[in-house]
């Protein structure tokens, strides 16, 4: 079974004292990002054991659905705003569908 679709998994780490904050920024993006042409799965987890840690799984339709999304007007003004509540750099990693 093969895919052509990219999923992503992306890491985020929120500083200790702004959890609740990026939290909130994050929830932004969902209902947005769920419209946008080429997503086909767009959920946004928390760690249970680690609540600084968050984590986006996403399933889109091809290149230029995510460079659409990273381009669009919610993603950039979430990414601005989360900038500073983030402990490092975001860890995001592509994947193909293998079975």
């Amino acid at each position: 079974m093969s895919d052509s679709a990219i999923h992503i998994v992306a890491r985020l780490i929120a500083k200790p004292d702004a959890i609740a904050e990026l939290r909130a920024v994050l929830e932004t993006l969902l209902a947005p990002t769920r419209q946008e042409a080429g997503c086909r799965r767009y959920f946004l987890l928390q760690n249970q054991q680690e609540p600084t840690d968050f984590t986006f799984v996403e399933e889109w339709a091809d290149e230029a659905a995510i460079d659409s999304h990273m381009k669009s007007p919610h993603f950039q003004a979430a990414f601005a705003r989360a900038e500073n509540l983030l402990a490092a750099k975001p860890a995001i990693q592509r994947y193909g569908l293998i079975g």
